[in-house]
């Protein structure tokens, strides 16, 4: 059988030398046209259609023919009695054969233009690139691969956000790329991570890639269209790749998200390498209808023997690790289609141990094998990969039994019909356990691991003895340590032939006496692992919403509830009412007055309880991954929406300071920033979920020491507050100019619209031109009064208002000029002097404004300042004598008005939403708690149960903690305790 398989290699080897067109100056080469047979195997021609003891026929490197067949004459026979064969696994998101690229040389100045003439204006557009012209095939990497069980790899240069097409390569060693490389131009491949070949600023943020993202996809659209009238290479390749395979690499289920939100825009299907963590968030995955790449990279547990250490992991990374190994199996339940990548893994041998590991979890293993070669095969939109059907490539593996058993043995993997050895398919499978007898004396021994290189346990009785086992050409040789008092160090060693399912042999004692031994088995082995299967359940902690610390055990719903006896603030004509009921229903304030009752209702005592509507903050930058968009001295095209992050515990926090509603604002590190999100703090959902529906349109304008980059180093564009200036007009102006272009172009008819170019959409000209048709709303960032003034007298000359000052803490000195122009002021109670523009800041600001008729809010831009507005608003009684109903006006329905949602939130009133704080004492006071917190009838926040929850976390993290102890002393690889703090968003924060 050995000289019959070398002769087979040999011959497959020949005929794949090179193509027949090759010119040949070795000798007179005859072509082979050899029929290779392998019988008798259990044939899985894709996961879900198997042949037991088939026949596959291969020739010149393709299936011939698979089933029962009849065997040609002249075939080439492997009897494969007892094995199996499976299409060999496919890697989707691979590196392989490509050197990442020499990153660009740092310049002393920032780099604000492309370098790359006659492509694209931003560098890190570069579809062009092409992968086939760097790779070069690796053999010691091919090896390991194939070692692993993989045929093919689509590799691609990873380097940028749009990064070119890959290249679908056989791990066929024997060959050249002339016949391994299967297609030169597979797939495409997108990131939201910038190129190392540039400098290039833009972007500096996610936000700001995404932006670049759709800006190019417009472009693409619009020179498709034969508008420019210049060539663009980079538009060209992508115009030319947008018929392949479009692969995202996300890096995280948040990111996924925001991928597939860009797709959904564009009619595009992208394929999605997610995160690992997407059995969080099922739904969301369910409801992007998209297809995945998943990779294995589970994280160690962490060693938490030392209890201080242990009280740094957050509850959310101690989730992620009991729950990881879980991701498979829910999407997989779920319906997602998902193939797997071992692109995240360190070693491929982790990546198999994790994909064992998933299926201990819970995967089915028809799953696992569709995601690693018939799915892979169908995101690739290729036919003759991933499967074993007629006139697919000859890539197959031989196994001594089911491929994802950890006992299993992979024998050979064929590539293009090219036989890669790689165990010994003829040693016999001694596992399994035995009776053993010795000289008199009975043990038992269970023999186990791998077929080629058993592992041995032998017992006497309960006790287990030290010993080792070597299996080599047939035979079998046991060493083991008698019990004894004496010679507990000494081995007696057993040998016997292989032959059958039992041993017997001589052997050696440790006085020297030499003994006979037999052995019989009394258990299959493969019945063993099926019941040692069985008794191993791992225990999985269920998932939260959001999957942290005082997440929901499921998300809490809209109900009916009846507040009695509250003080209720209304923030309307009626003022302050005592002893008032106020019924929420169907998530809108329903009944307002005294002795109310509700059928089906909870009733709520709020006797002595004062019940307000919830706070609102006109200027925040928690909830958000993201705030500035440095890259350019306008980032009118990104948006905060992009970037919200729905688990942010600050948002949690705030809902116990009885916040409801926020404007997360861009950052100030450009005259023209981006644009706004309005959400409410509907914790525990989606980032769409907080998102505010129809919400008016906001954008951050930024004045002062940040824009002009007195804080750090750079040398854009403005560098003086006259250069801020001259940076609105130029854009204002622009946006006119682009108005009136589309307005001369839509006015056009038909026929002469097909003769004349159409003007390029601008993402950020739009916006820009919302603004000055008063569209879109500006809160500008501001502190001096003269470019308070400045930017006032900007907007008139373009026939708009500003809609809010937020800081404004010169605001009092220039109150009556607000007035004037009808602009509203967002400010801090009381801070001052933190920086040289903030000198003249005076607590006595808000009320200053207020008497002057201006709309005044009080706002945090701080993670910390947020959960207290209430006792911040209380300081403008105090500075400057206003009411306390003004006072909490400040903080409620102000801000409602500046962001032109008063007539949902703002007040209770009979029809808004029911945004509602139960407080236990005057809003206002140092020493009042927010008891309740509801959004549109939904109680997010309850304090009782959140000292509930406290509870809960800390036995949740104790039996962590004990788990991952117990996971270190079975031999499991460990971690650091390492803490991880979401960082706090500001103003300046790049």
């Amino acid at each position: 059988m050995k000289k019959l398989l070398l002769c087979l290699a040999v011959v497959a080897s020949q005929w794949l030398s090179a193509q027949d067109y090759f010119p040949k100056n070795d000798g007179v080469k005859t072509p082979e046209n050899a029929i290779t047979a392998f019988t008798n195997a259990k044939i899985y021609v894709t996961p879900t259609e198997i042949i037991e003891n088939g026949t596959l026929l291969i020739q010149k490197g393709k299936v011939i023919g698979v089933g029962s067949l009849t065997i040609p004459k002249n075939a080439i026979t492997v009897d494969l009695n007892g094995k199996y064969i499976y299409p060999s696994f496919i890697e989707v998101f691979s590196e392989f054969g490509v050197e990442k690229p020499k990153s660009a040389a740092r310049g002393r100045t920032s780099q604000y233009d492309a370098t790359r003439e006659g492509f694209y204006w931003n560098d890190h557009i570069r579809p062009d690139q092409k992968t086939i012209d760097v790779f070069s095939f690796n053999d010691k990497d091919a090896e390991e691969l194939i070692k692993y069980g993989f045929g093919v790899v689509n590799t691609h240069l990873n380097d940028g956000i749009i990064q070119g097409t890959s290249v679908l390569v056989a791990l066929n060693t024997k060959q050249d790329n002339n016949y391994r490389i299967l297609d030169q131009n597979a797939s495409q491949f997108l990131s939201f991570s910038k190129s190392s070949q540039s400098n290039q600023n833009y972007p500096t943020s996610l936000m700001g890639a995404m932006a670049l993202i759709r800006q190019f996809y417009y472009d693409a659209d619009w020179y498709a269209k034969g508008n420019a009238e210049t060539k663009d290479l980079a538009i060209e390749a992508q115009l030319a790749n947008k018929t392949l395979p479009q692969f995202f690499d996300a890096k995280s289920r948040k990111n996924s998200v925001r991928a597939d939100k860009i797709a959904n825009e564009f009619g595009i299907n992208y394929i999605l390498k997610g995160g690992g963590d997407e059995y969080a968030r099922i739904d969301e995955v369910i409801a992007a209808n998209a297809k995945y790449v998943i990779p294995l990279d589970f994280p160690d547990a962490y060693d938490v023997t030392d209890p201080y250490m242990a009280s740094k992991v957050a509850l959310s990374d101690m989730l992620y690790w009991n729950q990881a190994p879980t991701n498979a199996k829910v999407l997989a339940e779920n319906g997602v289609t998902f193939a797997l990548t071992s692109s995240e893994n360190k070693k491929l041998k982790d990546f198999q141990e994790n994909l064992l590991k998933a299926i201990e979890y819970g995967l089915d293993e028809t799953k696992a094998l569709e995601a690693l070669t018939t799915i892979p095969a169908s995101l690739l939109g290729k036919t003759d990969i991933g499967t074993l059907k007629k006139g697919s490539y000859a890539n197959f593996l031989i196994t001594s039994g089911p491929v994802f058993d950890k006992e299993t043995t992979l024998y050979e993997n064929w590539v293009q019909g090219n036989r890669n050895l790689l165990e010994n398919m003829h040693t016999q499978d001694i596992r399994g356990t035995y009776a053993v007898k010795v000289d008199g004396e009975m043990y038992t021994m269970d023999i186990k691991g791998k077929i080629e290189k058993p592992s041995i346990e032998f017992k006497q009785d309960s006790t287990k003895i030290n010993s080792k086992i070597n299996y080599d050409n047939g035979w079998v040789h046991i060493f083991y340590s008698p019990v004894s008092e004496s010679e507990t160090t000494e081995f007696v060693r057993l040998s016997s032939l292989v032959n059958g399912n039992d041993f017997k042999g001589s052997g050696t004692l440790t006085n020297g006496k030499e003994i006979s031994w037999t052995a019989r088995k009394t258990e299959d082995f493969e019945a063993k692992e099926k019941k040692d299967k069985e008794e191993k359940t791992p225990e999985v902690l269920p998932v939260s919403f959001p999957n942290m610390a005082y997440g929901f055990a499921e998300m809490p719903k809209q109900q009916t509830i009846l507040f009695k006896n509250a003080t209720v603030w209304t923030n309307e004509a009626d003022g302050v009412l005592e002893e008032t009921d106020v019924l929420v229903k169907d998530g809108k304030i329903a009944q307002i007055g005294k002795n109310l009752s509700a059928k089906g209702a909870t009733v709520v005592d709020a006797t002595g309880k004062h019940l307000t509507s919830g706070i609102i903050d006109e200027h925040s930058h928690i909830g958000t991954d993201a705030v500035n968009e440095a890259g350019q001295n306008s980032s009118a095209e990104v948006t905060i929406e992009d970037v919200v992050d729905p688990a942010d515990i600050n948002l949690y926090r705030n809902l116990s300071g009885g916040v409801t509603t926020i404007q997360i604002l861009h950052g100030s590190a450009n005259p023209i920033g981006g644009r706004s999100a309005l959400i409410k703090l509907k914790w525990g959902g989606s980032a769409d979920d907080m998102l505010i529906d129809n919400a008016p349109k906001f954008i951050k304008f930024a004045l002062g020491e940040n824009v002009k980059q007195s804080n750090w180093g750079g040398g854009r564009f403005p560098q003086s507050r006259m250069g801020v200036e001259q940076v609105f007009i130029d854009y204002f102006q622009r946006a006119k100019e682009y108005n009136e272009a589309w307005n001369t172009y839509n006015g056009l008819s038909k026929r002469e619209k097909a003769k004349t170019n159409a003007p390029r959409y601008d993402i950020e000209l739009e916006t820009i031109s919302e603004i000055i048709n008063q569209e879109r709303f500006i809160t500008c960032h501001s502190y001096v009064q003269s470019e308070i003034n400045m930017l006032m007298k900007v907007a008139e000359q373009f026939n708009f208002n500003i809609n809010t000052f937020t800081h404004i803490l010169e605001g009092y000195k220039v109150a009556d000029k607000m007035k004037e122009h009808g602009v509203g002021g967002s400010t801090f109670s009381d801070w001052w002097a933190y920086k040289f523009e903030v000198n003249d800041a005076i607590p006595y600001n808000a009320a200053i404004m207020h008497d002057a008729g201006i709309t005044v809010a009080i706002n945090s831009d701080d993670a910390e300042m947020s959960r207290r507005l209430n006792q911040e608003a209380a300081k403008t009684v105090k500075y400057g004598g206003m009411t306390e109903e003004e006072a909490w006006k400040m903080v409620t329905l102000n801000p409602a008005k500046l962001l032109h949602l008063d007539d949902t939130i703002g007040s209770i009133k009979t029809g808004k939403d029911a945004d509602l704080v139960l407080w236990s004492d005057n809003p206002l006071s140092i020493y009042a708690i927010a008891e309740k917190t509801m959004i549109e009838g939904v109680v997010y926040y309850d304090y009782e149960q959140m000292k509930a929850k406290k509870v809960e976390t800390a036995v949740t993290k104790n039996k962590l903690v004990n788990m991952m102890i117990d996971a270190k002393n079975s031999g499991m690889k460990t971690q650091a305790p390492k803490a991880k703090e979401k960082e706090l968003m500001h103003c300046d924060t790049l």
